[in-house]
């Protein structure tokens, strides 16, 4: 493949279908060939997608209300959406299939927007739970960076990025509590719009820190973020988070800061005048050179836009920054979870268990201390907005390749979110825009950020950005993937389970979960450190047993055949469909002494009743 039509901008689209010039079903076929297309270059974008027909059937329906009259604002716009955001009939797993729930309702967002007439044509991947701004924390798959695939998409938002970047989709919905819609829109030269905490809805988005989290959306113009926001920018009495916007946005907040500092009031409507960038010495890159150049470069062309530049200290900002995982906001995460990571430890990322698990130890007196930390950065949060109107920022210092991340998946993640970790501690507004491509094609962004409610402005102010420069894309990567073997695993190896991390580290993808033939007998083998069970072929009259299926890369297949130890092995293995595959199977030894456990129809089922 060496070209892939690419969507059209949410403006292009709403006004041809609502001027007659073309229809919501044809854009809806377009998008599904799109979709089908990139399938075979990046298939782990997707969780799950709405089945063909019922895209067309939501497409004539938006058809049907435009004849009857009806201006619907995005009216045959396709869209897709992060899996931690319900959408009624499909399954919200948030990158974990143990956990996976079917919602009665869609989120109030999703509704929105299909009630503006956009077509929903699936769910995207993301680092599970929404922990992580990587895109490699995921059973799913690890989805890439749409123009260099040996790089990281960013994450967790990383599915939504990669198919608004691939041009599959016109818009999709991303979350950020840390930045995970705007280091992905970064790393793949896109839009990415997070609002104000309370601005969009988060009612049915299961959440990573539900007092800091965000709905987001990734764009490829600054006009398409804002169109969408148009729409999504409602209050919702349905979520306890949701806020009415003050009828002047910050006026009190900016008058009275104004005054302490000795500055005369100015129009909230005005146009952005004052940007402030980090005073000498204060920012790093990590030793990435052209990060800083294209940084320089961005702020230029800022300045040319018509703004004044004001040096401001942002070391409070990034020492805020450090409450959101050295303080006690990892305990909300494990609170998101209840009990589930109790009485399913081995169904979540290792990784990702590692960062939420430590919540369980935060005291009520930790708790208090955050609060009382971030009221005193807040305070001097007011301080920098008497200052400036506008803080721009690197969104990301770097981009990492997805081996990089795999072998050191903490510290790297931790240095993605260097200049987006403080924003929703601090109740700001922010939005990341392309500013140019490195020499391996990964994207860098600028992040424009504000004070709550500065939304609008902030859409504004990037606007006269993108009309200056708007930086070549570079072309997708779309080098056919590496050949890929089917691997059925039946216990260690099972999403969240002990050995799972064997597969993940490979890149593998997780393609379905199903059973085997009706064939096959289970086995809890003795003395086996984590616990494994065997497998074993017994017949016509033998049982189905859970497993789940992997796709892996044929090298990646080979170093992974190379560590089963004995008395297991790889060999083949016949689904329920009748398709055969490679799986782990037993030798006669595997059975000395082994329990049958059969019945219970799996190795997860099984475990669940051990102590």
């Amino acid at each position: 493949m060496t070209s892939l039509a690419q969507s059209a901008s949410v403006r292009a689209i709403t006004q041809a279908v609502g001027n007659g010039q073309s229809s919501a079903l044809a854009q809806a076929q377009a998008a599904l060939a799109r979709a089908d297309a990139y399938d075979a270059i990046q298939p782990q974008a997707w969780i799950a997608r709405v089945p063909a027909a019922q895209v067309l059937e939501a497409a004539a329906r938006v058809d049907a209300r435009c004849a009857a009259g009806e201006a619907l604002p995005l009216a045959g716009v396709c869209f897709a959406v992060k899996d931690n955001i319900d959408v009624a009939a499909m399954a919200t797993t948030a990158g974990c299939p143990a956990f996976a729930f079917a919602p009665e309702t869609s989120a109030t967002v999703v509704q929105l927007l299909q009630g503006a007439g956009a077509v929903l044509l699936g769910k995207t991947n993301l680092d599970q739970f929404a922990t992580g701004l990587v895109g490699t924390r995921s059973p799913y798959g690890i989805p890439a960076c749409v123009h260099n695939r040996d790089y990281i998409s960013g994450g967790s938002s990383s599915g939504s990025a990669v198919l608004v970047g691939a041009g599959v989709v016109a818009f999709a919905l991303g979350t950020d509590t840390a930045g995970s819609g705007r280091v992905p829109a970064a790393i793949n030269g896109l839009v990415g719009l997070k609002p104000t905490r309370g601005r969009w809805s988060t009612q049915g988005v299961f959440p990573a820190c539900r007092s800091l989290d965000c709905v987001s959306v990734f764009a490829r113009t600054v006009d398409d973020a804002g169109l969408v926001d148009q729409v999504l920018a409602h209050f919702d009495a349905g979520d306890a988070y949701s806020r009415r916007r003050p009828a002047d946005p910050g006026a009190d907040a900016r008058a009275d800061a104004r005054a302490d500092a000795g500055a005369a009031t100015g129009a909230a409507a005005a146009p952005v005048r004052t940007v402030g960038i980090a005073a000498p010495g204060q920012l790093a890159f990590l030793g990435d050179t052209q990060s800083a150049a294209l940084y320089a470069a961005a702020i230029d062309r800022l300045q040319a836009a018509g703004v004044q530049l004001v040096e401001v200290d942002i070391r409070p900002l990034l020492a805020a920054a450090q409450l959101l995982y050295a303080g006690p906001w990892v305990a909300e995460r494990l609170a998101a979870l209840g009990s589930f990571l109790d009485e399913n430890p081995g169904a979540v990322h290792p990784v990702v268990r590692s960062i939420i698990q430590p919540g369980a130890g935060v005291t009520g007196v930790q708790a208090f201390r955050g609060q009382y930390a971030l009221q005193e950065y807040l305070r001097v949060a007011e301080q920098l907005w008497a200052q400036v109107e506008v803080l721009a920022l690197p969104t990301a210092p770097t981009a990492y390749r997805i081996s990089e991340l795999l072998a050191e998946p903490i510290s790297l993640n931790s240095n993605l979110g260097l200049y987006t970790n403080f924003v929703n501690l601090l109740d700001m507004s922010a939005l990341s825009l392309p500013a140019g491509f490195r020499r391996q094609n990964t994207g860098f962004g600028l992040s424009l950020i504000g004070p709550a409610w500065a939304d609008e402005r902030l859409l504004a102010l990037a606007a006269r950005y993108e009309a200056l420069a708007t930086p070549p894309r570079p072309a997708l990567d779309l080098a056919p993937p590496a050949p890929r073997v089917r691997l059925a695993v039946v216990g260690a190896h099972l999403s969240g389970m002990p050995l799972n991390w064997q597969l993940s580290s490979r890149g593998a993808r997780l393609v379905e979960s199903t059973t085997t033939a009706p064939r096959y007998r289970l086995y809890a083998m003795p003395g086996q450190s984590p616990p494994k069970p065997a497998l074993v072929h017994a017949g016509q009259t033998a049982h189905a047993i859970a497993v789940e299926v992997y796709e892996l890369g044929m090298a990646e297949f080979g170093s992974f055949v190379d560590e089963v130890p004995p008395p297991l092995a790889i060999g083949t293995v016949e689904l329920a469909s009748g398709a055969q595959v490679h799986g782990f199977v037993a030798e006669p030894r595997a059975l000395e002494g082994a329990q049958d456990i059969s019945a219970h129809g799996g190795w997860r089922a099984y475990m669940a009743t051990q102590p």
